[in-house]
């Protein structure tokens, strides 16, 4: 057999077999008792400020402490839960019942992200809706999640899905829609850029005050109702967007950036996506890069997520240069930004986007002067620039934005016919138009400067284009121009500026010299000419792109707009909220052949005329309107439910004020900090600049607008590992059951590689993820059948740091069964079921064996480490089990240390020892400072010469004891397999030699 799902346990005979043995049957009927138990009695019940929820006793908060924790919520997949889906939810539990037990009133929760495609898909292929399936699929993760003793209050759960919670998303999405981003007003933290309620800014330019962008000198209120929304359009933080976006045919709707492959395809269905320019909603989430990157200094988050973020935002600090470009119809500007103005002495040629609405403007004859021996190269043959952008254009539209800059080193590209003339050195630079520009990312077109950027130099080679260098290395660096010229460009930002001075500039006639300085006093110096000239201006910039928010989809959240017979998008009343979604006839939208570039989108919401189509008096008595038929995508209901848990109930707040300041508001306890937040979020670094990010932009616009008192959703983040497997193929390459996989006997001789036979049938063996298409997942209700709850919760904290991957191994399984045997033994006797505990005082070496394990558990459970609290835990129960008589005041102590990791087994023996409350709030053990830090001594773990392991182990410890930890230390490493030998020489040193 293999190693996936094999007990370790043999076979008991009944006849033997103790009456009161703590074993798999005896773990459920105790597990099972004390959940319904937990969930009679409300233990975990956390309590409120104020309102119907309150603790199991019927108490509101009264001032105890707070402590928020969660776990990023799961799409409630068909498929259950496998042993690797868990391992956040039982850190967060087990950190959760830490802090009850430290007296605090912990918010510990589960919702359900249920808006999502697969449901939907199921719901195309066989007709059943999807919130049938998804409710289905809810009901069995909800009874895996409570069977496995996760110490939830339900009364606080709910699904995205769910009208209550829909009606709450879609008034969010309202706010976000009626406000705009002032970048001058200053925001509740203090800091610059805010968001503000539309009405303010049409009070402005109402008023006067501000400008109306295309309509300056007219009054707002001789503008029309179209005028009206085109012109606020502009400012909406939710807005309509006309914009490439990354269309895919073969799933019939539009996809972030983030849902397509580094090849271009769909991340669900593999499919082809394709570039089109549609209208979408979109959100303007650039309006606070800078804030989300200055924010995280204020957080507790791995540094790895904050650089992910960072990265991804990609803040640029540069400027904003107008080139006049002469047209037919006049002259037409053409905007860069550049992170080097300094660089505008060496700007050989200009490159616009395929979609840049400059392309508009170009000629219908090939202007004289090009040179004929680039001319088929410029041109591409075609005998018009209007006939060439058009062909160039049509090409670009047949690739994705990611397929576009990673093919940059193709160096495709056409010329336009266009010139733009340079502010400063008033020279005519040829335009050209290539697909690695896109419109989305900056302006939509670049200067292009082949002295000192390798992408543009390689272009002007290719193309027969001047090269200026206008940087050169400093002196005494080892390096001269020389070295350079006529062979790569000198991209260094560190240099002399060269080649940079003019007596008059093109468009003030003032001169300007960089020439002799330093780069970044030449960006300083170009700058300030660019904003008193008006050629330009300094700026930032970001890398991010404003969010895409719709999809043509049917399973998700109904946008709460309608649009007038003129096209006019008007914001429903709160009133009329929530906005649910029909029954449709069909609930795919309309898929075309995957390589059909040309198609457009249908959503499945259009198909019902009678939702479409509505009658409503919206304050000009009554009118027909039309619903939007996109639907929001998943990511929305996932970015604010985090407070939904403060209280799902509430059919008046979103977020009542108290509740949000008690659980999460700025300094609410010891470590939340200014920014305030969900003090313990654990969740996958997977969803570092998604979820994470979004969440982040949602929760500062509401800050902004005064819905929520601090800046940030989560204080700290933690990210926990992957548990991994073996899977098996066979010749064809495809998976085959691993638990029906058998080890060849003998295969591993002479230190040969093991083999693998599935039905007498070679299969080769390969380390990976947990899957059901890897046919290797093991199920929770499979340990719990095996095992019970506490030894599979035991298992998974003590494989090793919950931030690593750890591989998983059902026969290792067996050495936590045994841990919490002696336990059980520790207090009962097998054959009789008595509490055999005395009320005798320790002696002193089981006193300070116990009290520094009361101190070293603490700071590890603070630390969330469990793996190494287990193992301490292991030491002390180890000790008693030597002892003629456990002393009460020794075990009582391991049982509340043991009682987050495995609860039920350590209530029960709680009881038995004659308590009669649960110890899920009694009192974290305290340890006795006289005898901390007293006789203890690192053991090292050795397998073939190497550390693997580092125990803390009393002095005096015996070499069969020290023997037993080191090879539970290290199981993991020895593949299940027993050693081949063992060396110990206590209490320092273990060396194992493992099996060949």
């Amino acid at each position: 057999m293999s190693d996936t799902e094999k007990s370790a346990i043999a076979p008991s005979d009944e006849t033997s077999t103790p009456s009161f043995r703590y074993d798999a049957a005896l773990a459920q009927t105790i597990e099972e008792k004390w959940q319904t138990i937990w969930d009679q009695q409300g233990t975990f019940w956390a309590a409120n400020v104020a309102g119907e929820l309150t603790d199991g006793q019927g108490r509101h908060a009264e001032g105890r402490p707070s402590f928020f924790a969660m776990d990023m919520f799961p799409y409630p997949s068909g498929k259950g839960l496998h042993v690797g889906h868990p391992l956040g939810y039982l850190a967060t539990d087990v950190v959760s019942r830490y802090h009850r037990m430290k007296g605090e009133n912990v918010l510990h929760a589960m919702g359900y992200d249920a808006f999502g495609l697969p449901a939907e898909q199921y719901a195309v292929q066989t007709g059943q809706h999807p919130r049938v399936t998804t409710e289905q699929n809810i009901a069995n993760m909800r009874r895996q999640l409570h069977r496995m003793g996760l110490s939830f209050d339900d009364r606080r759960s709910f699904a995205t899905i769910e009208p209550g919670y829909v009606r709450w998303t879609q008034w969010i999405f309202s706010r976000i829609y009626d406000s705009w981003y002032d970048a001058e007003a200053t925001n509740p933290s203090g800091t610059k850029g805010c968001a503000r309620p539309i009405s303010e800014l049409e009070d402005e330019f109402r008023s006067g005050k501000r400008a109306i962008p295309g309509h300056e000198g007219q009054a707002w209120d001789s503008l029309n109702e179209a005028e009206h929304a085109d012109v606020l359009n502009e400012f909406r933080l939710s807005y309509i967007s006309k914009s490439p976006v990354n269309w895919c045919p073969g799933l019939g709707t539009v996809l972030a950036n983030e849902e397509v492959t580094a090849e271009g395809r769909s991340e669900r269905g593999d499919f082809p996506v394709f570039q089109r320019e549609l209208r979408q909603w979109s959100m303007r989430i650039t309006a606070y890069g800078h804030r989300l990157i200055e924010d995280l200094d204020t957080i507790d988050w791995p540094e790895k997520v904050k650089l992910m973020q960072r990265n991804w935002i990609g803040e640029s600090h540069g400027a904003y240069v107008d080139f006049r470009v002469p047209a037919a119809n006049g002259d037409e500007t053409l905007k860069v930004f550049t992170t080097r103005p300094d660089t505008l002495f060496g700007t050989t040629f200009a490159v616009v986007s395929p979609e840049h609405p400059l392309l508009a403007h170009v000629p219908e004859q090939w202007p004289e002067g090009i040179d004929p021996s680039q001319r088929e190269l410029w041109t591409g043959g075609y005998d018009s620039p209007v006939q060439a952008v058009a062909a160039y254009r049509a090409a670009a539209e047949q690739k994705t934005a990611r397929d576009r800059v990673e093919d940059a080193g193709n160096k495709s590209g056409l010329f336009t016919g266009l010139f733009a003339i340079n502010p400063i050195t008033g020279a005519r630079l040829p335009v050209f138009t290539a697909d690695y520009v896109l419109m989305d990312y900056g302006t939509g077109a670049i200067m292009a400067v082949p002295g000192g950027d390798q992408r543009d130099y390689d272009f002007a080679i290719k193309y027969g284009l001047p090269v200026i260098y206008t940087v050169e290395p400093l002196p005494d660096c080892g390096m001269t121009l020389a070295d350079f010229e006529g062979q790569a460009p000198f991209v260094s930002h560190d240099g002399i500026v060269i080649n940079s001075s003019v007596d008059a500039t093109a468009s003030r006639g003032d001169a300007l010299s960089l020439n002799g300085l330093r780069v970044d006093d030449a960006i300083a110096k170009v700058n300030e000419w660019l904003d008193e000239s008006g050629q330009g201006q300094s700026t930032v910039t970001f890398r991010l792109r404003d969010w895409l928010f719709s999809r043509q989809r049917y399973w998700g959240e109904p946008f709460p707009i309608v649009y007038g017979e003129d096209g006019v998008p008007h914001l429903l009343p709160d009133s009329m909220l929530p906005i649910n979604l029909p029954e449709v006839p069909d609930y795919a939208p309309k898929t075309f052949d995957p390589e059909d570039a040309d198609s457009s989108p249908e959503a499945p919401l259009s198909r019902n005329e009678d939702w479409v189509k509505v009658t409503l008096d919206l304050g000009d008595g009554e009118r027909t309107y039309y619903r939007d038929t996109n639907t929001m995508p998943n990511w929305a209901g996932s970015c604010w439910y985090y407070m939904r848990y403060l209280d799902p109930h509430d059919t008046t707040h979103m977020v009542e004020q108290d509740e949000y300041d008690y659980w999460m508001g700025p300094n609410h306890n010891a470590t939340a900090g200014k920014s305030g937040g969900v003090d313990l979020y654990v969740g996958g670094v997977e969803h570092a600049v998604l979820h994470l990010l979004y969440s982040r932009f949602w929760h500062k616009v509401l800050f902004d607008l005064g819905y929520v008192d601090s800046a940030e959703p989560f204080h700290k983040l933690f990210n926990q590992g992957m548990i991994q497997a073996y899977a098996y193929r066979d010749e064809r390459g495809a998976y085959v059951p691993a638990e029906e996989v058998e080890e060849v006997a003998g295969s591993t001789d002479g230190g040969n590689e093991p083999q693998f036979t599935w039905q007498g049938e070679s299969v080769r063996r390969e380390f990976g993820k947990m899957g059901k298409s890897l046919k290797n997942i093991v199920t929770p209700d499979y340990m719990y059948e095996n095992y019970g709850a506490d030894t599979f919760r035991l298992y998974e904290m003590s494989m090793g740091p919950l931030d690593e991957s750890r591989p998983w191994n059902t026969r290792n399984v067996v050495g936590s069964m045994r841990f919490l045997q002696r336990l059980w033994r520790n207090v009962i006797d097998e054959t009789t079921g008595e509490v055999t505990v005395a009320d005798v005082t320790p002696d002193d070496k089981t006193l300070k064996l116990l009290n520094n394990t009361i101190a070293d558990v603490t700071v590890e459970m603070e630390a969330m480490r469990p793996n190494t609290a287990i193992a301490k835990l292991i030491v002390l129960n180890n000790h008693l089990t030597g002892l003629d008589t456990v002393p009460r005041a020794a075990i009582e102590p391991l049982i509340l240390m043991v009682a987050p990791v495995a609860p039920h087994v350590a209530e029960e023996l709680w009881s038995r020892l004659g308590h009669d409350t649960s110890l899920s709030a009694h009192p974290w053990p305290q340890a006795d400072e006289r005898y901390v830090g007293q006789d203890t001594v690192t053991a090292v773990v050795q397998i073939k010469g190497k550390v693997r392991a580092k125990l803390e182990v009393s002095p005096d410890i015996d070499a069969a004891t020290l023997e037993e930890m080191a090879l539970e230390a290290v199981q993991d490493r020895l593949g299940g397999k027993a050693p081949r030998k063992v060396i110990v020489k206590a209490p320092k040193i273990v060396s194992i030699v493992p099996a060949e």
